[in-house]
């Protein structure tokens, strides 16, 4: 028992066992309430049920962040908040184009809570191997920031120029290699990922990828892109690796559950790149910072963010109040996997 308690006491990348062994816990936990009791049965969800959903995983982080201020001082708890917030903004431009290619697969909404609760884990190891990673990196080459900062000032002044651009999925090299390098069915076949069927040549029985296995593998690959952006982008409040993990699982978690919601109205967010791309910019330049010993107050950026990418809200909706809702099905049929 006294060994036990000695390891949980340990310190693992700086922080006490025990506090990963609880965030762990808590991950854990919500991975099965949310699969094994509120989608036991497949159906669809509603902005309503999106919303309610965001809002309890919400609720979950902000105790999680209260507790890590309790324990680890208010400044802990501070970059743990903005930590959240940074990477829920930047994660907002995925959620668009996860949108878009549940869109272009045609994959029913019954079925896309499959393929996003799926990607989670995905989320999870990915962005422990990229946190680890850039951790590592900054420890042994502090100028590593320079590097951080010039990217993140870089692909916000990009994506502000390239605002009106829509993501094109049937030119993505991702799903042209899928489809070219392995059987993809041209019709779904229910919740399956893969389905067993004839070769159209040999007329053995072999497996085939189903369009729900390409919108998974697709949906990870926009996310460990888009991970490039946020993980230096958290790094610039601070290069504690409990936080930076915490924070970016805590706030992927609660934009899977928004997905919904987004989705339903998607053009009433077109304007929001534009806070997105403000935002990376002025994250670029406070992480250009550190290496030279300015650190910028992390609440004076917690209050920053959160009015700029309520100002990007705001602005969307009100330029496109008198637009009907266009949801993510609303897509051309020929973009999807059909002769």
């Amino acid at each position: 028992m006294e060994s036990l308690l000695s390891a949980l006491m340990g310190e693992f990348l700086g922080t006490p066992v025990y506090f990963w062994v609880a965030f762990v816990a808590i991950v854990i936990a919500l991975l099965v309430f949310d699969l094994g009791i509120l989608h036991r049965d497949e159906h669809e969800i509603g902005a309503k049920e999106s919303l309610t959903l965001y809002g309890f995983y919400v609720a979950i982080a902000m105790a999680f962040g209260g507790w890590v201020w309790w324990q680890r001082g208010a400044e802990a708890g501070l970059e743990f908040y903005t930590g959240y917030l940074i990477e829920q903004s930047l994660a907002m431009d995925n959620m668009f184009v996860i949108a878009t290619i549940f869109g272009f697969l045609a994959i029913p909404r019954i079925y896309q809570h499959r393929v996003l609760f799926w990607g989670i884990l995905g989320v999870i190891f990915f962005r422990a191997i990229l946190i680890g990673l850039g951790a590592a990196l900054v420890y042994q080459y502090i100028w590593i920031l320079y590097l951080f900062g010039a990217f993140l000032v870089f692909t916000g002044i990009r994506m502000f120029k390239h605002q009106d651009e829509e993501p094109s999925i049937e030119k993505n090299p991702v799903y042209s290699f899928l489809t070219k390098r392995f059987r993809v069915t041209k019709e779904l076949h229910g919740r399956n990922f893969t389905v067993k069927q004839p070769d159209p040549k040999t007329g053995k029985i072999v497996t085939w990828l189903t369009p729900l296995a390409v919108a998974l593998i697709m949906v990870e690959t926009v996310d460990l892109i888009f991970a490039v952006d946020s993980v230096p982008a958290v790094f610039a409040v601070t290069q504690d690796t409990f936080i930076v993990y915490t924070s970016n699982i805590f706030a992927i978690l609660g934009l899977r559950a928004l997905y919904f919601a987004l989705a339903a109205a998607m053009n009433r967010f077109r304007y929001l790149q534009i806070s997105l791309a403000i935002i990376l910019v002025l994250v670029g330049i406070k992480i250009f910072l550190v290496p030279m010993g300015i650190k910028i107050d992390t609440l004076l950026s917690l209050i920053v963010t959160i009015s700029i990418l309520a100002g990007g809200v705001i602005y969307s909706l009100y330029k496109t109040r008198n637009e009907p809702d266009i949801s993510a099905e609303q897509v051309p049929e020929s973009g999807r996997l059909e002769p």
